[in-house]
């Protein structure tokens, strides 16, 4: 007797991510960035049976507060696509409200700043 047969398997068994994502296509990067915030939408006190075992853990995670598209896909250890295209299932369905990241400031004129600091310098020393 070695005992083999009474062990059980580490890991979970391999599921596609096609069969995961239902066969859906990538989101725009503009709609889902990696830094784009996501979180719950509205009551969510009466949980969706229709959603995946993967998308209801999504939107658990999500039920906490905003958290981006890469935290959320380090949380659930799930493929940066695969994530991405549950979350757009999800934010299309109405159960998650995304915010886009913040658009970068422009960059100020080099002459601008340059006259500043000499008006500095020539009142200050």
């Amino acid at each position: 007797m070695n005992g083999f047969d009474e062990l059980e398997p580490e890991t979970a068994e391999l599921v596609r991510p096609y069969v995961i994502t239902k066969g859906r296509g990538l989101p725009n990067e503009e709609q889902l960035s990696l830094i784009t915030l996501v979180t719950a939408a509205g009551d969510q006190l009466q949980r969706p049976t229709q959603l995946s075992p993967e998308e209801q853990g999504l939107l658990d995670l999500c039920t906490a507060g905003f958290l981006s598209v890469a935290e959320i896909a380090g949380h659930t250890r799930l493929p940066m696509g695969v994530v991405k295209i549950l979350l757009s299932a999800l934010t299309e369905g109405g159960y998650l409200i995304t915010r886009p990241p913040v658009q970068r400031a422009p960059l100020t004129d080099r002459h601008i700043l340059e006259e500043v600091l000499n008006g500095l310098r020539t009142k200050f020393g």
